[in-house]
């Protein structure tokens, strides 16, 4: 029986024919984006299409892609943002997905019609490597030079026709962020893919090692595969452990990796080593290209860059400089939103006004004001607090600093027993977990892999932010400490440092126990620093905000209407007949309190009551009574569904003439049977610290099954983190208390 064929490896033969010329010209044309982390690729790709992007899976794999599109003389183009690679030799599968889109090979993909190469002009030499590489694909290729205004400040000139001249395809200078050169590289493209000769082969190698990967074409035609392109055959060969070596060994067995260890071995006899052979050979030819096509002059001292780093970057200054700008972006999350959740809350106020003025009393208007707009109401209104932190982290990333803040943790990630990769998938899982998560496939130590997916979901993600915020601006008070330090800023920067602090103790628990084994080297590039685009800052604002919305929409409006059916079923009309008769007895004044009295005894004797009152003694110690108990079960799905839950619970979405904060009053104003107040700053913090540990997002425990794929680590992700998280909640309300809080 033939061996199985890996790597969708049709045969050319076999595919369709093409359609007619017609269709052919109608059809939109691929374009594959590929280039190295922080060239400005994902700028420029935000530029060329505009906010007509999305983002999708790969067939077959769960790594993301942007795809997008634009318009030039007519024709569309739809571009795929692969993911950032300074070389096609795959070492972990997005990488993997990125050769075999480029070479027409990913399940449910056609080959890319031409390829955009963005090059950073200020690391010529470094980026080149990749673009050999990409030439030798054989498909159209055009190249977008970014970061010239970078290159000509630190006095490097690039001769672009000379440098266009020696690579055989078209060379377009670029300033994305000004959106100087997009037109023009648009038309490239356009050009290329109708009428662009394919990319040809600059760097030559051996002739021994051109045997040998002929024989491996041969070796694999004779058990079924004729069909292995030729780059990827140079890989098997040139990769030690690569990830083309592993797909296609657990495709054919050992007798293939044996073969081509053999092969390896015979290379070094003849004085060609791999991997060394691909890239002294690489490097040859990029020296010669550099020396052709680029001018430097002198540019006397230091940069601004190099001035500037050797403060963001010190050991100690540095340090709280990150913790200063840290603090700085949670204060101005209260400060600058405040206006815009004005805004939204008089504007829910108003439609549940209308809406219960409009219908008669009875399920349907109770499931739309107290369970829509009173639950999702009362999350929607911290969509300011959601853009702004995007809008400031964006603007921290697009100016280069955030590289310098992962160059300072992996000092602090090292001691823990985790490489710095580990840092970029936990400063991802600030926004949320699940792309935090799936990025850690760049990581190539699968015990660093496993303990970064672990504590992950540690990371405060955009989810917590309206529980801290609504907890925060009821019981925390709006006041400043140390003379310029607003209290309530202070909280919310402690509450995203919890998880920073935490995270890492977990980590070395785990590098010492379950995942015991090095760490791994880190190697970090430091762009120079720049303006950030304002509209990469927009978009990003943009892109986050509707995300937002679109989950509110979604899996909160879902869970509100869940939250709602179980508050209301199954006694509400029994105890609505029973109140009916004492409120035709009762004078005006005693119908309010009636009416309070009512929906606590409808909520008690619900299906989400009699569970709060079922683990009421649990959750006691914690200083919870059962109905924040009820809001946290109802939170499962996710984090933020716990403040629609509390807005279902209260009913703050029923009371004419108030908007959606009234759940902030509402709690405010719940006593215990005794008259004490049931929410207290201990009870906030207790709340808040367990929301920042715990683990109740069903996307997240998803993911982690299918990036492990196991559900063991996903049940021990959600065991461990509740535990941690009522542990924490616990001593923080025991502290708070003693605290007289």
């Amino acid at each position: 029986m033939n061996a199985p064929v890996p790597l969708s490896t049709t045969p050319e033969a076999t595919r369709p024919e093409k359609p007619a010329a017609r269709r052919e010209e109608a059809r939109p044309i691929r374009v594959a984006v590929v280039g190295n982390p922080n060239t400005g690729k994902t700028t420029l790709f935000n530029a060329l299409t505009g906010l007509r992007h999305r983002t999708a899976n790969y067939p077959g794999v769960t790594i993301e892609s942007a795809v997008g599109e634009t318009e030039v003389a007519g024709r569309k183009l739809v571009l795929v943002d692969l993911p950032g690679s300074y070389s096609l030799a795959p070492q972990a599968p997005d990488e993997l997905v990125a050769v075999e889109v480029l070479l027409g090979k990913a399940p449910g993909t056609e080959p890319p019609d031409v390829v955009l190469c963005v090059v950073d002009a200020s690391n010529l030499e470094r980026n080149l490597y990749l673009v050999s590489q990409v030439l030798e694909i054989g498909r159209p290729v055009v190249v977008a030079l970014t970061m010239t205004d970078v290159a000509r400040r630190q006095g490097v000139q690039i001769d672009v026709a000379r440098l266009a001249g020696r690579l055989g395809v078209p060379v377009v200078p670029v300033l994305a962020h000004r959106r100087i050169g997009v037109e023009r590289l648009r038309a490239a493209l356009l050009e290329a893919a109708t009428g662009g000769s394919p990319g040809r082969r600059h760097v030559i190698l051996p002739e021994l090692f051109e045997r040998k990967v002929a024989e491996l074409s041969r070796s694999l035609a004779s058990n079924g595969s004729d069909g292995v392109p030729r780059f990827l055959l140079e890989r098997l060969l040139l990769d030690v452990e690569g990830y083309v070596e592993r797909e296609l060994g657990r495709a054919y067995g050992p007798g293939l990796t044996d073969q081509v260890r053999r092969m390896r071995e015979e290379l070094a006899r003849a004085g060609f080593r791999v991997p060394h052979l691909e890239v002294e050979r690489r490097y040859d030819w990029i020296a010669s290209v550099v020396r052709d096509v680029v001018r430097r002059s002198e540019v006397g001292g230091e940069t601004w860059t190099d001035r500037i780093d050797r403060v963001v970057t010190h050991k100690v200054w540095g340090a709280l400089l990150f913790l200063g700008s840290m603090a700085l972006v949670f204060q101005a999350i209260f400060s600058w939103a405040v206006p815009l959740m004005d805004l939204l809350d008089a504007a829910f106020g108003r439609l549940g006004a209308a809406v219960g003025a409009a219908l008669p009393e009875g399920p349907v208007r109770s499931l739309l004001v107290d369970g829509v707009i009173g639950g999702v109401g009362a999350v929607v209104v911290f969509l300011p607090q959601i853009a702004i932190l995007f809008g400031l982290l964006t603007v921290l990333e697009d100016s280069g600093y955030m590289a310098r803040a992962a160059f300072l943790m992996d000092r602090i990630m090292a001691s823990f027993g985790l490489s710095g990769r580990s840092f970029l998938p936990l400063l991802s899982s600030f926004a949320c977990a699940v792309p935090g998560i799936m990025s850690t496939r760049a990581i190539e130590n699968r015990r660093d892999r496993l303990a970064t997916i672990l504590i992950a979901p540690l990371m405060s993600c955009s989810a917590r932010l309206p529980v801290y915020v609504l907890f925060i601006s009821a019981f925390v008070p709006a006041k400043t400490v140390w003379g310029f330090v607003g209290l309530q800023g202070l909280t919310l920067f402690s509450l995203y440092m919890l998880g920073l602090v935490v995270a890492p103790l977990v980590a070395y628990l785990l590098k010492r126990t379950l995942l015991r084994g090095p760490a791994v080297p880190f190697l970090l590039e430091l762009p120079a620093y720049k303006l950030p685009s304002w509209r990469v800052v927009l978009f990003r604002m943009y892109d986050r905000s509707w995300a937002f919305l679109r989950r509110a929409g979604t899996i909160i409006l879902a869970s509100t209407i869940l939250v709602w059916a179980l508050s209301y079923y199954p006694a509400h009309r029994e105890v609505r007949e029973e109140f009916e008769l004492l409120r035709s007895r009762a004078t005006p004044e005693e119908i309010a309190r009636l009416e309070a009295l009512e929906a606590g005894e409808r909520l008690r004797r619900s299906f989400l009551g009699r569970a709060g009152h079922l683990i009421e003694p649990v959750v006691a110690p914690l200083g919870w009574d059962w109905k924040i108990g009820m809001a946290t079960i109802a939170s499962f799905p996710a984090r933020e569904v716990v403040i629609a839950a509390l807005g279902t619970i209260y009913n703050v979405g029923s009371r004419n003439g108030e908007d959606a904060m009234a759940l902030r009053d509402a709690l405010r104003a719940e006593r215990r049977p005794d008259g004490r107040p049931v929410f207290t700053t201990a009870v906030a913090l207790s709340i808040m610290v367990f929301f920042a540990l715990c683990c109740q997002c069903v996307a997240t425990l998803a993911t982690i099954r299918r990036e492990t794929n196991s559900w063991t680590y996903p049940a021990f992700t959600f065991a461990y983190m509740t535990t941690l998280a009522y542990l924490g909640a616990f001593l923080a309300y025991r502290v708070g208390t003693a605290l007289g809080l």
